[in-house]
């Protein structure tokens, strides 16, 4: 069927986390918002929902009292020596950046607070780099938990909306999938689309796709917040940059499948200019769930310093490729040695301590805000239950007592059959001897050494140096290790009210973006390579800037 058109001051498209802080800025203005999704309303707060919730600011309270040390002009030579900018299209995406730098040092952290959001007290350090001070990676530990994880940023917006929603203000329609922005003498008058069939998929889970009928939105101001291609590993893989070498033939996902790119013809249509397409972040250590939502489900561990990195081969990874040091360029590498996996090597005590599982629902103490599971969880003997679950029942974790079983399952394993056994035997046995002494020439051992000076880290996140054969810290354990999709880095141009440009550099009246259909702000705000707990703030400041602009 076709319904009649519908209006409003502002349509939002898509409500992620940037459509939701759109949405709510743009009612909170005194517009009337319509917010339209092709998903079942469980899906409200979209991949943000499923967050770790991580957030990066700059000179926090909670960094202070980790005797953490910490500038804009720190961060600023961090995220610049991070994003190497380095491309006309880049102007844009460096504006933002600045911007974005300035609202993590300011506002951001009290912004969110005034809306109830808390934090956890100990900051994650990820993305260590080990280059030099110009290079990649984070001088300090920036990466602060939100409490309440990814549901936990959602909240306050999505309450916001709700009600916006009830006071007859916004209009959320599930279900609706825009086809089409229309274009009226230049300007961007609102969208047309399918309406889906009705479903009751849970959230994440694949809906159906069957077209019921179709519709119009007329709008004064259009804001795509659709997010980026990370489900869609056909469209991951034509943009996958030579590079970063030949894109893997076996990929896991880290989203949904709905994050499928399909706004961005409908933006390009509309005259909207998309850059740094190949700009894109995927992580290394992605595992299988054993517990999937969406299909070819995966999880990324997070971890701590100590495991030693064997590619397929069983060839430990070259300096200073150690785990949670440098994303990029650990993809970048392992792209070179013709396979799709690489491998953990560790133990039990460092898994206790240094593995935590990425995603709101592998976290239930910090998502439930549950202080007494949390005690017991992190700080007990033990993995956390999560991590447990993926040893108890993980198609990728190996647990053995002794070296020559674990190698023997390793290479029994799929995909080890490209294992020396005895490179891997040699990698294990060198590692080892070198923690003998307090000193080391073993660039990993001195790293993880010199990380347990911070506090943090120390308390619950590193692992004291050790054996990884000492009894007292087995079972040894082996992880097999997978590329999971995540995010693309660029996106829609847009300036610093969120306006989309066009080819001629010139804002396109009536349409505006946000969120990671943006790549986070300007086309790309993080250049190639992200500092970690950036991705949710570039939503939350992009969908603020441009539901204020667009309800201006």
């Amino acid at each position: 069927m076709t319904t009649r058109p519908l209006s409003a001051d502002v349509l939002v498209i898509g409500w992620g986390l940037a459509g939701l802080v759109a949405a709510a800025e743009a009612s909170a203005a005194g517009r009337s918002v319509v917010l339209v999704d092709q998903e079942p309303r469980s899906n409200l707060g979209g991949q943000a929902w499923w967050s770790f919730g991580g957030l990066f600011f700059v000179d926090s309270p909670e960094q202070r009292r980790m005797g953490v040390k910490d500038s804009l002009e720190l961060a600023t030579q961090d995220w610049f020596g991070n994003a190497d900018f380095d491309r006309e299209e880049d102007r844009w995406p460096r504006a933002w950046a600045t911007a974005y730098l300035q609202f993590a040092a300011g506002e951001k952290r009290a912004w969110l607070r005034k809306r109830g959001v808390g934090f956890f007290p100990v900051v994650g350090w990820a993305e260590r780099g080990g280059y030099g001070a110009l290079g990649p990676g984070n001088s300090v530990p920036r990466f602060h938990i939100t409490w309440g994880t990814g549901p936990g940023v959602v909240a306050p917006f999505e309450a916001a909306v709700r009600a916006a929603e009830d006071a007859g203000t916004l209009t959320v329609l599930p279900r609706h999938r825009v086809t089409n922005l229309v274009v009226t003498d230049g300007v961007v008058t609102g969208a047309t689309g399918d309406v889906l069939a009705h479903s009751d998929a849970d959230r994440g889970r694949p809906s159906s796709r069957e077209v019921v009928g179709d519709f119009e939105i007329r709008a004064g101001a259009t804001i795509v917040s659709s997010g980026g291609i990370g489900g869609n590993h056909d469209l991951v893989r034509a943009a996958w940059p030579d590079r970063l070498g030949t894109p893997p033939a076996h990929m896991l996902s880290g989203v949904p499948a709905y994050v499928d790119g399909s706004m961005q013809d409908v933006s390009r249509r509309a005259g909207a200019r998309l850059i740094n397409g190949d700009r894109m972040w995927h992580y290394v250590e992605g595992i299988q769930n054993w517990d999937p939502v969406w299909p070819m489900h995966g999880i990324r561990i997070l971890p701590g310093p100590s495991s030693l990195w064997l590619d397929a081969t069983g060839k430990r990874l070259p300096v200073p490729l150690f785990p949670g040091f440098d994303t990029l360029g650990t993809l970048r590498y392992l792209r070179t040695t013709g396979h799709d996996h690489s491998w953990f090597v560790t133990s039990r005590q460092i898994v206790e301590k240094e593995f935590a599982l990425s995603g709101s629902e592998q976290n239930p103490d910090l998502t439930g805000k549950d202080v007494r599971l949390l005690l017991a969880s992190r700080l007990a003997k033990g993995p956390t239950g999560p991590v447990q679950s993926f040893l108890d029942e993980g198609a990728d974790f190996i647990v053995e007592d002794d070296l020559e079983s674990l190698i023997a399952q390793m290479t029994a394993h799929p995909g080890g059959e490209y294992l020396d056994p005895e490179r891997v035997r040699r990698e294990i046995v060198a590692r080892d001897l070198e923690m003998d002494n307090d000193f080391s020439k073993d660039a990993q051992v001195g790293m993880l050494r010199s990380m347990r000076a911070y506090r943090g880290d120390r308390l619950i996140r590193t692992a004291a140096p050790h054996r990884l054969q000492d009894p007292a810290a087995g079972p040894l354990i082996a992880v097999q290790l997978h590329v999971l999709t995540r995010k693309s880095l660029g996106g829609i141009e847009t300036d610093l009210d969120g306006r989309a440009l066009g080819a001629d550099g010139e804002a396109i009246p009536g349409l505006y973006a946000a969120g990671e259909a943006s790549g986070f702000g300007g086309g790309g705000v993080h250049g190639y390579r992200a500092l970690e707990g950036t991705f949710l703030g570039g939503c939350l400041f992009s969908g603020r800037q441009a539901g204020r602009a667009a309800a201006r």
